[in-house]
């Protein structure tokens, strides 16, 4: 209760974001994912990560506070995609300074207040901040996307390959357009190769194989999206029994489900498509009745991939075909070698943005860490098509926002300044911690940096983690979406405010079952 209510959250939240803090920036470590089976208690599989999101979404957590701080850094990881760290990181750093002004026996009202004043002058300062890219050239616009992936691939694996994944990234994106969807873009890990020899496929790849005695290419393709069972051309009767006197009675029976098959075929072929994509398994007779037509019949597509089919070609996914069905189109499917497997290749799709991305790696520990940093790239890269303001990285703007905070409180009376002081310190932080990650001086680069920001002269300066010195991020090409920073300046200033405002922590009665409900 009150006091011990308030520790416990305080302890359970700073130190899930001191977990992740060392992940922080561009020399931040690594962390050794390992599952553990429930039945053996002994792990099972292994991956190595330094993605935020990943990492709290992996770890078993009983406090109500940290749970809370997973939360923010899911929901950042869904609408921005990078900045997963430090949203949690910078949550914790707000409740290390709440802790220090409770121990002052300031109010946690008092405090909150302080912070949303604060809150709200740092997010005046970085609007101010921004600028807007695409109103110059198209040249200018996708110089600038191509700086922001590669600082947000510059603290992953891809790191050491940023520009060329950076420019696989916006390829990807400008495709697309203005209606970013992020399901037009497949990203396929195929084991082998280094990660340079990733590239980006036009069309849509489906890694899949065509049915024997099919037809390998087809041009001009009208595709047939199902999700249907074709695979009942043996007798199945589950749980009953059916008792005959001969075996030409169980003969009949298996001529009746035969039949019943070659009908759903013909219906199937009557639509009048030449490639036909099942999601689920398709058994021999079917799969002939295809060949016979020489129809391209595929089948196991996961849900997933048909999903993605119906969307890029334009059809639908159907499970009766006793009425007309929407087929999909696209002009040419064949299949293609992607290192030793053969996958197909759907070209000039209906929708014509679609496109794959192929990652190549040593391992597939190295595919997922890779997959997931290419995914944290394109999600920044979609943010910023739809909202293009853009802003210095480097820990130029936590350094801008914790000064406009700090001018703020030599106007503010009561003890509402004593919560802006802090909140101004918590942001400070987040420069501090990268410069630490690095092995650099942070009292040093952070004072430097708080110098350069006073004259507002140097205004563009951050961190330069190469050299350990601080340097001008424009020049260097170091930047971010605003939307990122601005989410995590809210999210997290929202977190802290209310785990800030616990004062008990009440385990609740599990929900009573009604009498004869499963």
């Amino acid at each position: 209760k009150g006091e011990n209510a308030r520790l416990s959250s305080f302890v359970g939240a700073i130190a899930i974001a001191d977990l992740v803090k060392t992940t922080l920036g561009p020399k931040g470590m690594d962390k050794i994912l390992q599952s553990i089976s429930p039945e053996t208690q002994k792990p099972e599989s292994v991956s190595v990560t330094n993605d935020g999101a990943t990492i709290l979404k992996s770890i078993q957590i009983d406090n109500a506070a940290a749970k809370v701080l997973v939360d923010i850094a899911k929901v950042q990881d869904e609408e921005v995609g990078d900045g997963t760290t430090s949203v949690a990181v910078l949550c914790g750093e707000l409740l290390r300074e709440a802790e220090a002004l409770i121990a002052q026996r300031l109010h946690p009202q008092t405090i909150a207040e302080g912070w949303r004043l604060a809150r709200d002058k740092a997010r005046k300062a970085l609007e101010e901040a921004a600028w807007d890219p695409s109103v110059e050239d198209a040249d200018s616009h996708r110089n600038n996307l191509v700086h922001i992936a590669q600082t947000t691939l510059s603290s992953k694996l891809l790191t050491h390959d940023k520009e060329h994944f950076a420019n696989l990234a916006v390829d990807a994106i400008l495709r697309l357009g203005k209606t970013v969807d992020l399901d037009h873009i497949q990203v396929l890990c195929k084991p082998g190769g280094t990660l340079r020899d990733s590239y980006l496929e036009e069309g849509f790849l489906l890694d899949k194989s065509v049915g024997v005695g099919q037809p390998r290419r087809v041009e001009n393709a009208k595709i047939l999206l199902a999700n249907t069972s074709m695979d009942t051309d043996k007798i199945k009767i589950y749980s009953s029994r059916v008792r005959v006197d001969s075996m030409n009675k169980v003969a009949e029976i298996e001529q009746a489900e035969k039949e019943k098959m070659r009908k759903k075929c013909e219906k199937i072929m009557a639509q009048g498509c030449n490639v036909f994509i099942n999601r689920q398994l398709i058994y021999n007779f079917p799969e002939s009745i295809f060949a016979e037509k020489g129809i391209m019949a595929i089948e196991h597509a996961d849900f997933d991939g048909i999903e993605r089919l119906a969307a890029v070609t334009g059809g639908e996914v159907a499970s009766t075909f006793d009425l007309g069905v929407t087929l999909g189109e696209c002009d040419v499917i064949e299949e293609i070698m992607i290192g030793e497997d053969k996958v197909l290749r759907f070209g000039g799709c209906k929708v014509g943005q679609a496109c794959t991305i192929v990652l190549r790696g040593a391992s597939s520990h190295v595919l997922d860490e890779a997959q997931r940093s290419l995914h944290d790239a394109l999600c920044v890269l979609a943010a910023t098509v739809r909202e293009p303001r853009t802003i210095c990285g480097g820990g130029c703007t936590e350094v801008l926002m914790a000064q406009a905070v700090d001018r703020a409180v030599e106007e503010t009376p009561g003890k509402k300044a004593l919560a802006m002081t802090a909140y101004a310190r918590a942001l400070r932080q987040l420069p501090t911690i990268v410069a630490d990650n690095g092995g650099y001086d942070a009292a040093e680069l952070i004072t430097q940096l708080r110098a350069a920001h006073a004259g507002k002269k140097k205004a563009s300066f951050g961190l330069d983690m190469e050299n350990g010195t601080i340097a001008d991020m424009k020049e260097m090409g170091i930047l971010e979406s605003y939307k990122s920073k601005l989410q995590v300046l809210l999210s997290a200033s929202e977190a802290a405010e209310m785990i800030l405002r616990v004062d008990d922590i009440i385990k609740c009665a599990p929900r009573q079952r009604e009498p004869g409900m499963y």
